[in-house]
């Protein structure tokens, strides 16, 4: 059976402890990799400190072309590792093409890492004074990240932090561990220095190890809420900068003058793509008024049974399995909740059987409607491909519905009302918003981040926020006097003339 590793400067223990890699398109066990702890972690931590500090006195522009390199290098390996991906995840090759390239603009972004760096500069503060900052690496950074993206959110974090000047150590999945070491691969391959970006597996133990080090600087996480306000806090409690991205529960608001096709064609998309096994996923969409639900579901039905589900090889295929039988059966159970708390199952995927894969993690696209605030199916993240139709009253009730949720990530509204839109992007209280745009991923060189239980810190993920979480600024006020001795060239603190 394939084995995975660690990727690290130095040598490997054997692993006492194991966890196997499903292909969620057969149902079999593909491989296993090997899960550490706190002693592989010092390992890590010892060979990062070696190397960081010569590349943080690299100068910018060097750095650069390391990232030039490396994004070269994956544009070439692109192929492969879309397929290396699908084949872990589940996702299909297509998507998994997704993954990889919206990852890669985080790196493009890094790779203009000379002038994100540039300070700020103030000549004749105060007589003879000028002031200047810049902004320089922590040290070591770490990145914890989650299933559903093995190729983008790794890159948006190692990429920024690297691009600044600091080591990294990455800690992917260990349900779809073998992308991120392709990439650590890459990137030595690409001229960066041995134990600059090393991964490390494991499970909770390795989480704790990280949390708790006293060399790690930083932690960016990306996951379930509930684990990233745990990793937010232990974090921070040692000591670190943390930022950790939770779930969410993305909702779309159709007013009654959306153009309906377009929003069934997008939310076909956005909340079934992936299987929806995606934080910026629309598993919520909020007609606003009867007649526009009932006219909106009478186009979704039609739509939603035309979906095809296949393996993650399957080029006609709108999505694969999900990525493990445990997280089938946890959708399947939502589902079953749902029906029990009054929702109408309007098309039913559970039970779904691929011919000739019937061992697979499929599970059929799904139709909820008459949902409510009060049903637990509402207020928690399903993470499945399963739409749930919330009735909104009035314009008024669809600003409240997302604004009131618990997470605050994403949020998507569909009219041709320029006043509606511009209102309801003004008043909405959530943290990324989508006006005819159904998954509102900011570009690379804006910031990704949620609020309310979407995202603990203070600081996003990538673009100039990324920058400012993997640095830290340094104030400088200087004065050069022209001497003589006799304390007329005393100093004046600029804020006092």
């Amino acid at each position: 059976m394939r084995q995975v590793d660690h990727f690290i400067a130095g040598n490997s223990p054997a692993a006492t402890r194991k966890h196997k890699i499903w292909n969620p398109s057969t149902g079999e066990v593909q491989a296993e990799v090997a899960l550490g702890d706190a002693s592989l972690l010092d390992q890590a931590v010892a060979a990062a400190k070696k190397v960081q500090p010569e590349w943080a006195a690299t100068n910018p522009q060097k750095r650069a072309r390391v990232m030039f390199e490396f994004k070269r290098l994956v544009e070439e390996n692109k192929q492969q590792l879309a397929e290396l991906l699908a084949s872990e995840h589940g996702k299909v090759v297509d998507d998994a093409h997704g993954d990889v390239q919206r990852g890669l603009e985080v790196i493009e972004y890094a790779c203009g890492i000379p002038q994100a760096l540039k300070g700020e500069y103030t000549q004749g503060a105060g007589p003879g004074i000028d002031v200047y900052s810049m902004r320089q690496p922590l040290g070591i950074g770490a990145g914890i990240t989650p299933f559903n993206f093995p190729a983008m959110i790794p890159m948006w974090m190692f990429g920024m932090a690297i691009a600044a000047g600091n080591a990294f150590i990455l800690k992917p999945s260990e349900r779809d561990p073998s992308v991120p070491v392709r990439l650590a691969e890459l990137f030595v391959e690409s001229g960066a220095p041995e134990g600059l970006l090393q991964v490390v597996h494991g499970d909770k133990e390795m989480v704790d190890a990280i949390l708790d080090h006293e060399d790690i600087a930083a932690v960016s996480f990306v996951g379930s809420s509930d684990i990233a306000h745990y990793v937010y806090k232990r974090g921070v409690a040692a000591g670190k900068r943390v930022q950790a991205m939770g779930g969410a529960k993305n909702h779309g608001i159709v007013m009654p003058d959306a153009d309906l096709d377009q929003v069934v064609n997008d939310l076909a998309g956005a909340a079934f793509g992936s299987a929806g096994e995606r934080c910026m996923a629309l598993p919520v969409v909020v007609p606003v008024g009867e007649d526009t639900a009932d006219r909106l579901r009478e186009k979704l039905i039609p739509a939603i049974n035309a979906l095809r589900v296949g393996v993650s090889t399957d080029k006609d295929a709108h999505y694969g399995p999900v990525v493990t039988p445990e997280h089938r059966a946890r959708i399947e159970q939502w589902i079953d909740t749902a029906e029990k708390e009054g929702a109408e199952v309007v098309i039913d995927g559970r039970g779904f059987s691929l011919q000739g894969h019937e061992d697979g993690f499929f599970v059929g696209p799904t139709l909820l409607d008459r949902v409510t605030t009060d049903m637990e199916s509402y207020k928690e993240e399903i993470f499945g491909p399963v739409l749930q139709i919330v009735r909104a009253r009035d314009f008024e009730d669809a600003v409240r519905l997302p604004s009131e949720h618990q997470y605050g990530n994403g949020v998507a509204i569909f009219t041709r009302n320029g006043h509606a839109a511009r209102e309801f992007a003004h008043r909405v209280n959530v943290g990324m918003v989508g006006i005819n745009v159904p998954i509102p991923v900011p570009v690379s060189y804006h910031s990704f981040g949620g609020w309310k239980r979407s995202g603990f810190g203070d600081t996003d993920q990538y673009g100039m926020e990324g920058l400012k979480f993997w640095t830290k600024a340094k104030k400088v006020t200087q004065r050069w006097p022209d001497g003589g001795g006799d304390g007329s060239n005393a100093f004046v603190i600029p804020t006092m003339g």
